[in-house]
């Protein structure tokens, strides 16, 4: 299960200028080109970038992401279908506690190095 390519989507002439980001930004303007969407200034986002519904929302590994406070959020899980995310609320000792529990159940930890 692998999620679709899309471009890379850049705010129109931040090249041109180092204080503006290149983090996306709609062109407004009746004189934009990117505006008026000519296709040698870049991609736009639209609808059809959007990834297919079996995969959405999903974690690039193809698992459903599961945020988890305590052990006993670990139950009926499934190591097929999901990952466990510890909240980073959880202290040091409980923390130890979820990830030997979900080891054990052989689920993915996905921050298990933060710490």
């Amino acid at each position: 299960m692998e999620k679709r390519k899309k471009p890379s989507f850049h705010r129109q002439n931040s090249h041109r200028k180092e204080r503006v980001s290149d983090s996306w930004r709609r062109p407004r303007g009746i004189d934009s080109k990117q505006a008026l969407k000519k296709k040698y200034m870049g991609a736009r986002p639209t609808p059809g970038y959007g990834q297919p519904k079996k995969v959405r929302g999903k974690h690039p590994s193809g698992l459903e992401d599961v945020l988890v406070h305590n052990p006993k959020e670990l139950e009926g899980l499934d190591k097929e279908k999901h990952a466990v995310r510890i909240a980073h609320t959880v202290g040091k000792k409980k923390r130890l506690e979820i990830i030997k529990q979900a080891e054990e159940m052989g689920l993915k930890i996905l921050n298990k190095g933060v710490a």
